[in-house]
Parts: C-alpha cells; sequence; structure tokens
C-alpha cells in the first residue's frame, strides 16, 4: 500500500510540473495581464517557479510540506483571479466554474499533503527512519492517542501570573 501513496503524488504533482513552463510564454502573460493581473510579466513567471519547484518537491517527497505550500501559494491566487467565473458570462462561466472547482480540489490536496507530509516512500520519511526500524509507517503519522483520535500538544498557560 505503501506505492498507493507514491502514486498519488506522482499524479497530483503532474499537473503543476506540466504546466509551470507556460508560465513563462507570452502569450499566457498576455492572457493574465488581460484578466486583470497586476505586473504580469513578473507575477505569471514566479507563479511557474512556484508551481515548478513545488510540484518536484511534492513528487520527489523532499520538503514535501515546504513544497505543498509553495502549491497553496500558487494555488489561492491563480484561483481566484483567473477562474473567477462569477464575473463571467455564459459560456466562459461554465468552464470556468469548472476550472476554478478543479484548482479547489487540488487546493484541498495540497493542504492535506502540507499537514500529513510526503508519505512513507519518501526522501523525508527515509530522513526519519533509521536502518533498523522494520515498519516505519507510524512514523510519518501524526500522533494518536490509543482510541484513534489525534493527541493535541499540551498548552502551557501564558502570563505573568
Amino acid at each position: 500500500m505503501k506505492s498507493v501513496v507514491l502514486l498519488g503524488r506522482i499524479l497530483f504533482s503532474a499537473i503543476f510540473i506540466e504546466s509551470a513552463i507556460g508560465h513563462f510564454s507570452a502569450q499566457t502573460i498576455a492572457y493574465a495581464a488581460g484578466n486583470g493581473v497586476p505586473i504580469a510579466d513578473i507575477v505569471v513567471p514566479f507563479s511557474g517557479i512556484l508551481a515548478l519547484i513545488g510540484g518536484i518537491s511534492v513528487l520527489i517527497g523532499y520538503k514535501a510540506r515546504w513544497g505543498a505550500w509553495m502549491l497553496v501559494a500558487f494555488l489561492v491566487p491563480v484561483t481566484l483571479m483567473m477562474h473567477d467565473f462569477w464575473n463571467m458570462t455564459d459560456p466562459q462561466a461554465s468552464m470556468n466554474r469548472v476550472m476554478f472547482m478543479k484548482n479547489i480540489s487540488m487546493l484541498g490536496g495540497a493542504l492535506l499533503i502540507a499537514y500529513f507530509g510526503a508519505g512513507p516512500v519518501s526522501f523525508d520519511h527515509s530522513r526519519l527512519v533509521s536502518p533498523t526500524v522494520k515498519e516505519p509507517q507510524a512514523m510519518w503519522a501524526p500522533p494518536t492517542q490509543p482510541n484513534g483520535i489525534r493527541k493535541e500538544p499540551e498548552r502551557k498557560p501564558v502570563g505573568i501570573f
């Protein structure tokens, strides 16, 4: 089952890596500028860098949490500025609603990776596990109590008293 996590990371990151190159084209920059993106000649290539580095990070599972946050930083403004279907009329609105929802679902996936990490088949996981550990699955999961509920860290009171 460990390979399922790797397959999920490969499929999830593919769209970001594949589309990143297009963010450097004059056509894409002009399209974004036409949609009201400020300083598109700087912001659009920067978004391509975020998508590429974040996608590669998630793909190989190296600093995947940071990579996932980079993808979140990419997805939020792109989704709101480029797929604002509420400001459009059909047929544009219908297609942009689909694109908006696609980006929202990818945002959900990025947030899951930001929280849980890359999983057992990753560089992040291999750095945490000693060679003597036989079953490393529990090493990457959040800590839980015996009843299966996630254990919250103890909070110490803050103040002068």
